[in-house]
């Protein structure tokens, strides 16, 4: 009754197939909902969104005059991913991060990839954020990116794409275990009759990752002490920063919170200063340490840095992190993964042209009404030109920037990236979705098997971006039928 009146139009499809039929997959979900009406549906939807707001699961949007603080979208309605799809995505980001963390350690010791050529120097030494003061420096297991967070799209045909990877301080994760929570709680049924692969041992796992890059300084029988910082209560992910400090049983501190004494770390308790052997940051290496960075930051800690560089405390993701996601670097992570692991990528990227070289600029301008333009450094969907819906004012502003930065560019061809049957007032449309899967790096790599499913609300949109009117979904990784 809740499909019945569902059409794919001309996209791929997550759940049903060109000529209407559930994907196997997503045949159990179907039995399931095939029993619900659409007023217990609406009911169960409000639930929700209810709980949400009571428990706090919210976000902030700085730009809009209507209020900051928003309940963070949910769609009931899970995304499924089957056992044999998730062994694929599971293997390309393991290679994917296993690489990266590669060339981190080559870019801030030998550069060897850049003496050998296969990225031009210029790319990397004017990158906004590669980091010249983390030449030489080590860091503990030689592990950079501890927490990644890669956005994965499907194309027409149903390939999986990486859209991007997100090394700095990675978002979302907590709205991944709420998801999970909300809809075991809405459909009981449906979900024991699937049994998911779980996610609640995310947190678990995050500590132990971040306990295992303690520095080779740390001594002792006990664990290592382990804290979150935040930038405080008005930064628009402060939601994710309590909850992940919660689940795993951490402090959460602010830059105040913290002092630096003979290039060591301290925390400062009603017991007096505790020694901090691991920092799970979650603010950009701008704000980290107003003696190396930006002076003005209220934010950090002041020697911070060179406590880190002394190996007296680990910074999870260490600084300088940032280059790699950078969107020009991006183009090169299939010659990265080909360089360090002598492998072909086993996730491709999505086709992207450089404004920076001569004849994809030329493209680039003479196209821009019909590609999808995009700041190097920006995020949350912002600093983007989607081409073929933009209005010529918009076209023309971004002209203008390609010219006068080109560095700072890239574009690609728009992907119809694929629908989900998504709840929308009466019904179910198709929306637009990705998939961000989080990868952890301790003693091993460790994908969790679903990730957060982001939705774009908005009928037609490509954006799925909280930010921009996005919204999420739960994903359910079916288990191998030999599991």
């Amino acid at each position: 009754m809740l499909l019945e009146n569902y059409e794919t139009d001309d996209f791929y499809d997550e759940m049903f197939t060109e000529d209407g039929t559930v994907r196997p997959h997503y045949e159990a979900v179907a039995r399931g909902l095939g029993e619900v009406t659409v007023e217990e549906y609406r009911n169960k939807q409000t639930a929700v969104d209810a709980a949400f707001m009571r428990h706090g699961v919210t976000f902030t949007v700085y730009s809009d005059d209507q209020g900051t603080e928003r309940i963070f979208p949910f769609d009931c309605m899970p995304r499924v991913i089957s056992a044999e799809e998730w062994d694929q995505i599971e293997r390309g980001l393991i290679q994917r991060i296993e690489a990266l963390n590669l060339f981190l350690h080559d870019l801030y010791h030998d550069q060897k990839i850049l003496k050998d050529r296969v990225i031009p120097a210029r790319y990397i030494l004017g990158a906004k954020h590669f980091r010249r003061e983390c030449a030489g420096m080590d860091v503990a297991k030689n592990i950079y990116v501890h927490i990644c967070g890669t956005d994965l799209i499907r194309d027409r045909d149903g390939r999986y794409l990486v859209l991007e990877d997100n090394l700095r301080c990675p978002s979302g994760a907590s709205y991944m275990l709420e998801n999970r929570a909300a809809l075991k709680r809405a459909f009981p049924e449906v979900f024991s009759e699937v049994k998911p692969r779980p996610v609640a041992d995310y947190a678990q796992t995050l500590l132990a990752a971040l306990q295992h890059s303690a520095p080779e300084s740390f001594v002792g029988a006990e664990h290592p002490t382990v804290v979150l910082l935040t930038p405080g209560v008005y930064n628009s992910a402060y939601f994710e920063h309590a909850f992940l400090a919660r689940q795993m049983g951490i402090p959460i501190v602010e830059g105040r919170d913290l002092v630096v004494r003979d290039a060591k770390v301290y925390m400062r308790t009603t017991a007096g200063l505790v020694k901090v052997d691991v920092i799970y940051r979650r603010i950009d290496d701008d704000f980290l340490d107003p003696a190396k960075f930006r002076p003005d930051s209220l934010l950090g800690v002041p020697g911070i840095f060179n406590a880190a560089r002394a190996g007296n405390v680990t910074l999870a993701n260490a600084v300088g992190t940032g280059v790699a996601d950078d969107k020009v670097v991006y183009y090169f992570v299939p010659k990265i993964i080909k360089y360090y692991l002598d492998q072909e990528p086993i996730l491709p990227n999505v086709d992207t042209y450089l404004a920076s070289e001569d004849e994809d600029r030329d493209f680039i301008l003479e196209n821009l009404n019909k590609l999808v333009v995009k700041s190097a450094n920006e995020a949350g969907g912002y600093g983007m030109l989607m081409g073929p819906w933009a209005a010529q004012a918009e076209i023309d502003k971004f002209r203008d920037m390609v010219r006068a930065d080109p560095r700072n560019f890239i574009a690609q061809n728009p992907i119809s990236l694929s629908r989900h049957p998504t709840w929308v007032e009466e019904g179910f449309e198709g929306r637009h979705i990705d998939l961000r899967p989080y990868i952890l790096c301790g003693e091993k790599i460790t994908v969790t098997p679903g990730g957060l499913t982001r939705v774009a609300l908005r009928k037609g949109s490509l954006v799925v971006n909280s930010s921009q009117g996005g919204g999420s979904k739960d994903t359910w990784v079916l288990r191998a039928a030999n599991a």
